[in-house]
């Protein structure tokens, strides 16, 4: 955890205006300076409600009813600056209206992404066995983890389903929960994907948590399934075969994360697997106490060396 503070502060000088001592390269703080520069950070950010269109026009989602919605450039600035995730390409994020990107009281955050693989065939969704499927993924996870150790992730254990996968054939979408555990958090981390399938190819929703935000976020789970749909033209009815290409994989693969092999290895585990909590499972807050430890027992003041 130590060494992910430092790097979530590491992160925060970027944004935030410490002074520093050069002689012995340590860097100071005031409790009251910390909380400025956080909230100037959050203020910074410009959310909308209402319609939102989503990647020039392929998609739209209209902004559930207690959320607030933030475009894919400060998405990405949040993704990867604030949170430490790889740079890719965001279309957006749905917060609780009274959760902000840096807060102590996080519970959670849907990511939005698009991936044009092409049409998904969703036949094979009538027979499949999650119970084997969940099997299959619980190995693969297993395999990746000296390779994941080797790039420098932590190594992570897929729990099981913190909600089995439901797919609405009506409405082509998709949605399943995974309880992860990485190494070196006490509380696992949920991982809800909700897929909404299109033409050309799916709309990626990932809500980003602790577990114990689940039943939290299945009170609105539905309004967040019904609030993201495709544009005339892009919808999965509109597949014109003539046209269009075929995903090499179907709804178990969706689940799975598998993708065609030019994709590559790291790329499918990067993509499907992302580390979004490095400095989100209670780090802001154990920054916070990094800083200035327990107010009974610290002052108001604590020096952090680099």
């Amino acid at each position: 955890m130590k060494k992910i503070l430092i790097f979530s502060i590491a992160l925060c000088t970027q944004f935030l205006s410490f002074s520093q001592e050069t002689e012995n390269d340590t860097l100071q703080i005031s409790e009251e300076q910390y909380i400025q520069q956080v909230d100037s950070i959050n203020k910074s950010f410009t959310y909308q409600e209402g319609v939102v269109s989503l990647d020039n026009g392929i998609a739209e989602i209209k902004v559930p009813e207690g959320y607030k919605f933030l475009d894919a450039k400060q998405s990405a600035v949040v993704l990867t600056d604030l949170w430490g995730n790889p740079p890719s390409e965001v279309l957006g994020m749905l917060f609780p209206k009274d959760i902000n990107p840096i807060d102590e009281n996080f519970t959670y955050a849907v990511e939005i992404t698009y991936s044009d693989d092409g049409y998904i065939n969703d036949e094979d969704a009538k027979d499949l066995n999650y119970d084997d499927l969940l099997n299959q993924m619980q190995e693969d996870t297993n395999a990746s983890n000296s390779q994941r150790k080797n790039l420098g992730y932590p190594t992570m254990e897929l729990i099981g389903w913190a909600s089995a996968p439901f797919y609405d054939e009506v409405n082509k979408k998709l949605h399943w929960a995974k309880e992860i555990k990485f190494e070196g958090e006490e509380i696992n981390t949920l991982n809800y994907n909700i897929r909404v399938l299109g033409r050309r190819g799916y709309l990626n929703l990932n809500a980003i948590g602790t577990i114990d935000v689940l039943p939290v976020f299945n009170k609105d789970v539905n309004q967040i399934l019904n609030s993201v749909s495709f544009t005339e033209g892009n919808k999965y009815a509109d597949f014109n075969p003539e046209m269009d290409e075929v995903a090499a994989y179907g709804i178990a693969g969706l689940i799975a994360g598998k993708l065609l092999s030019k994709a590559g290895f790291f790329a499918v585990i990067l993509k499907f697997w992302k580390v979004i909590l490095v400095a989100l499972a209670g780090g802001f807050a154990a920054v916070k106490r990094f800083f200035f430890g327990n107010k009974e027992d610290d002052e108001d003041q604590k020096q952090i060396t680099s």
